[in-house]
């Protein structure tokens, strides 16, 4: 089997070295405050890369241990721990979701082109498949449409404070749905609802069942729902892009609720924090079908199906041409990330069968089956869309594979 130096010499050292000057680069132009990226090849490291601040209040470099929020990469992590009991026998993937939350039961949708959240009609309740597929009919306080508007006034956002996640739960089982379920993508808190059940089939917290199930045989040391406060100088502050200020700082370390404690609200849809490392580990778990340190936490074929296209077609087919600034063209649904169908319609170097999915403030990772690597991509700042920082990563990425 070829060695480290063999998967380090199919790279190009020249063109690896762009990878730093494009992140030195983005911070030149005001775009980012700084970044760091992880890149691997058969599981060996061929290059890891960082340029400015992860705090420029507090002087602090971005480090290969720097934690950072990961937002919905936590989706891919609660979806593995989903399908851990899949393969147990405990839960099945057409289970209509009123079993766990019975409010689905009576489920209704908005009508087309409602108005007013009063114009519905009667629907049959999603499934746990539809809830992981981002095709159930829920939806997110900031994507655009009625629903959504709703949410936000009623400040349904899975975040500390909000009395927990079975209570959050209840709370988006008894609204409308914005479309019978199946017929659309769209963004949601679905999988946020896929954290509760799990808390209900294991009988354990969601974060205990994380760390038990995941992180620990992982190594995952600095993965989870809040920051210890001695690692306060390791954790990243989050930035805000503003017409006023590209870059304000909108959540200082020292101010975060993930410091010193666990929210109320454990968010499986975009709670965790972690570093490249620990993530890295995560993706190579992924990338070799479930196996991690002589452990097999899921089956090869789990996490085949995993990797394939949920939906019936691409994403664009089933609504949104664009979400963040990832591509919907050339691109299905999987269960827990984004799996490219082809390359070319998708408008960004890579492989067929490329996984992974990224976070709102700006993180990234991919694995590819063809390519044999995992990327992991690290800055803060939101909107994810501020910048195409992912097709451009992924494109330095290719340039730099020269054999």
């Amino acid at each position: 089997m070829p060695g480290p130096s063999t998967y380090r010499n199919s790279f190009d050292p020249v063109r690896l070295a762009l990878i730093d000057e494009w992140m030195q680069h983005n911070i030149d132009r005001g775009r980012f405050t700084g970044s760091s990226m992880l890149l691997a090849r058969q599981g060996d490291t061929v290059h890891f890369g960082s340029a400015g601040h992860h705090s420029v209040e507090r002087n602090l470099a971005y480090e290969r241990d720097t934690i950072v929020r990961i937002y919905s990469m936590t989706k891919m992590v609660t979806t593995v721990g989903f399908m851990m009991l899949v393969e147990r026998g405990l839960v099945h993937l057409a289970t209509p979701a009123a079993e766990y939350f019975p409010s689905f039961a009576d489920a209704r949708a908005l009508v087309s082109n409602a108005s007013s959240m009063d114009q519905v009609e009667s629907v049959d309740g999603p499934t746990l498949h539809q809830l992981l597929t981002h095709t159930s009919g829920l939806t997110y306080a900031f994507n655009p449409g009625l629903l959504a508007q709703h949410y936000d006034a009623l400040e349904i956002n899975f975040s500390h404070g909000e009395g927990g996640l079975e209570t959050v739960c209840q709370r988006v089982s008894e609204l409308p749905l914005a479309f019978k379920p199946g017929r659309n993508w769209n963004y949601s808190v679905g999988i946020d609802l896929i954290g509760r059940v799990i808390e209900q089939i294991s009988g354990r917290s969601l974060d205990r069942y994380l760390h038990e199930e995941i992180f620990e045989p992982l190594g995952m040391v600095d993965t989870g729902f809040s920051v210890p406060t001695h690692a306060l100088d390791r954790f990243a502050d989050c930035y805000l892009r503003t017409d006023e200020d590209p870059i304000f700082c909108c959540d200082r370390a020292a101010s975060s609720s993930y410091l010193g404690r666990v929210p109320d609200t454990l968010s499986g849809g975009g709670g965790l924090v972690s570093t490249l490392d620990d993530y890295l580990r995560f993706g190579e778990m992924i990338r070799l079908g479930g196996r991690a340190d002589g452990r097999q936490l899921l089956s090869p074929r789990t996490l085949a199906f995993m990797r394939r296209n949920h939906l019936e077609g691409e994403i664009a087919s089933m609504g949104p041409s664009s979400f963040a600034e990832m591509p919907m063209h050339g691109t299905g649904f999987g269960l827990g990330g984004a799996v490219v169908l082809e390359p070319a319609r998708a408008g960004v170097p890579g492989s067929v069968g490329d996984f992974g999915w990224g976070g709102m403030a700006s993180t990234y990772f991919w694995t590819d089956p063809v390519e044999e690597l995992c990327c992991v991509f690290f800055t803060q700042l939101i909107p994810s869309s501020s910048y195409p920082n992912r097709a451009e990563l992924k494109a330095l990425v290719h340039a730099a594979l020269v054999d």
